[in-house]
């Protein structure tokens, strides 16, 4: 019976990392069912990208508040996690507070009280964050996008830590030998007294409660990441590093396209030749994109990473001025539809089987694929370089070249291009007749 915890931790701790790897290789495998794209130039910008913005956070602290206090609950969950390898090889060996016996007692008590401070500050920043999305209301958390589960959802991390904070810090100040040790008790000093009145097996109860539940929570809460939208804190550094380095008004052209309008512009070109030998003329099978297998795998990782923190809506002037168009909701209307392709697969032994839906129509209307300005303010806003625009720009394509359901505006634009040479109505002969009046 010695064994037992040690036994029930071990099993806790394979449970719990056997789901959460199942679940991340039904990511990987949903993210590869879009088109493979080369994202190996320029490696030197990407890991500044990846240092500057997903581990610098230098987009998020654009807007002082709400970044400053992601800043505090970002460094608390990666410092104060340290403290969770103790708890693991305590669970697993027996042992307690393992960290004792191998470090200097001011070295442990340093590492602890830094912790302690740390979860103190994220209690803090969490319940202010609490306060600006229930009693504030911030409008950007208040969207029509933002249905029962994603309004939910951003709770429940919030709950979760409180939750876990809390456990640490009522773990330290139950436990008699760490408060005796009087080094790194920092904070859960102040706390001991509210349990002095209690028996010393009452206090080792809790202890121990405390410690099983922090560990579990830990558990919990890491399974819980694959469904919800911090699953950013894992993805965010992947996306930045294969996020766009070009410029942000540059639009990617599709070959084949290209070459034909080279040909059509070339006087010695004869379109009836034959490729020369050994040439491979490539020819999409989709101009576009109608649906999630259609997009690239770089898109499908931006709508995993997507943090739903409203930024990009908030900044979008076709959303300010009443239009339906939210890039928040493009990134989650095509995590949904990718989810959903996900569990048809498994549904249907590894092979997707037509559902009659897809991404376009069923979940994005044309209405706000065309209110776009085109303008690149919602991936300038984006704390994790994350960009809807492309998936936009992927759907007007595909509207436009396979379709030809182009609004009548701009219908008669391109016809206006191709007669006289400019958007407007006019003959060429007539465009400096404006210089006359």
């Amino acid at each position: 019976m010695t064994y037992l915890p040690n036994i029930l931790f071990a099993i806790a701790l394979v449970l719990g990392i056997g789901y959460f790897s199942k679940n991340v290789k039904k990511l990987i495998r949903n993210i590869k069912l879009g088109h493979d794209v080369d994202a190996s130039d320029n490696k030197s910008q990407r890991w500044k990208n990846v240092v500057n913005i997903a581990l610098g956070q230098s987009k998020m602290v654009r807007r002082p508040v709400s970044g400053i206090l992601h800043l505090i609950v970002y460094i608390g969950f990666i410092i104060i996690n340290v403290e969770v390898l103790e708890i693991i090889i305590d669970g697993l060996f027996g042992t307690h507070r393992i960290g004792l016996k191998v470090l200097p007692e001011s070295v442990y008590g340093f590492l602890i009280g830094t912790f302690e401070v740390l979860a103190c500050l994220v209690l803090l920043s969490v319940i202010i964050f609490w306060i600006r999305r229930n009693v504030l209301k911030l409008a950007r958390f208040w969207k029509s996008e933002m249905t029962s589960w994603p309004k939910n959802d951003g709770n429940f991390i919030l709950y979760f830590e409180i939750v876990l904070m809390t456990l640490f810090l009522v773990m330290n100040a139950t436990d008699l030998d760490f408060q005796a040790l009087n080094s790194g008790n920092v904070v859960s000093q102040h706390i001991s007294p509210w349990f002095s009145s209690l028996p010393e097996t009452t206090l080792h109860l809790i202890e121990r409660g405390a410690w099983w539940l922090h560990i579990l929570g830990i558990l919990v809460f890491l399974n819980y990441l694959y469904f919800s939208k911090h699953l950013h804190i894992l993805l965010a550094f992947p996306n930045v590093f294969y996020g766009s380095i070009k410029p942000k008004g540059e639009l990617n052209n599709l070959e084949a396209v290209t070459n034909e309008v080279k040909l059509m512009m070339d006087p010695d070109a004869d379109p009836y030749a034959a490729p020369a030998e050994g040439a491979q003329e490539e020819v999409p099978a989709k101009f576009g994109a109608s649906d999630v297998m259609d997009l690239n795998r770089i898109q499908l990782l931006n709508a995993y990473t997507c943090t739903e923190c409203g930024r990009c809506t908030s900044a979008c002037p076709a959303n300010l001025t009443g239009k339906k168009l939210s890039p928040r909701k493009i990134m989650m209307d095509t995590r949904d539809r990718l989810e959903e392709v996900g569990k048809n697969i498994d549904a249907n032994q590894g092979a997707f089987k037509d559902d009659g839906k897809q991404l376009l129509g069923d979940y994005i209307t044309t209405e706000e694929l065309w209110a776009c300005t085109t303008c690149n303010a919602c991936v300038e806003e984006c704390p994790v370089s994350i960009n809807p625009l492309s998936i936009i720009l992927d759907m007007r394509r595909y509207l436009v070249m396979e379709q030809s359901a182009a609004p009548t505006e701009l219908n008669n634009m391109m016809s206006n291009i191709e007669n006289n040479g400019a958007p407007w109505p006019y003959n060429q002969m007539d465009r400096l007749n404006w210089k006359d009046e």
